[in-house]
């Protein structure tokens, strides 16, 4: 029992951060929660292979990025089904809770932000690439460290920084483009 509960001391503390980063990767609740759970299977499956006193966040990060590509590897292959039930259901779903304004504003500033602004970005992260919008995610969300990153990632920390850089120019233009189409900034 000793190793469980150390187990779930060590990873308590992270299963918000990779819950937010499988969400962002997988672009469904569902979907993020388990793999999430599947990383924490794994993960309590070779705890024994954890080396003490290395990064525990960055292995975890390593794990769940493993699942999720070889999951869209073996999804690309096979064809998407839609029930046609399912997308009504989804779409009366989607149009009650746009009309709920539950939840806690600061302000009416907030709230155009989040329905505007903060749209316009999570669609511009969702937008990006699959490799940027990793990296971007676990950087700028997550706030992970360059060399967790790559750790994660199992790649150069160079790739991960070109990779974060060419993500940001891809948002900032995506963004660019936003804001002077809705009159924030002026046409040149």
């Amino acid at each position: 029992m000793g190793d469980r509960s150390k187990f779930e001391a060590l990873i308590s503390v992270h299963l918000d951060s990779l819950y937010r980063t499988a969400l962002r990767m997988t672009k469904n609740t569902a979907d993020a929660e388990d793999l999430v759970q599947e990383t924490c299977l794994k993960a309590f499956r070779y705890f024994d292979r954890f080396e003490e006193g290395s990064n525990i966040r960055a292995w975890l990060f390593k794990i769940l990025t493993n699942l999720f590509i070889n999951r869209y590897r073996k999804e690309a292959k096979e064809p998407t089904v839609v029930e046609y039930d399912e997308t009504q259901d989804y779409l009366l779903y989607s149009n009650m809770q746009d009309g709920i304004g539950g939840g806690e504003h600061t302000g009416p500033e907030k709230e155009l932000f989040d329905r505007v602004l903060g749209s316009e970005v999570d669609k511009a992260i969702n937008d990006l690439p699959e490799d940027f919008r990793i990296v971007v995610v676990m950087a700028f969300i997550e706030g992970l460290a360059y060399e967790e990153i790559a750790e994660a990632l199992g790649v150069p920390m160079g790739t991960v920084k070109s990779r974060l850089h060419r993500g940001r120019k891809l948002l900032q233009k995506a963004l660019y483009l936003y804001a002077k189409k809705a009159g924030v900034l002026p046409s040149a």
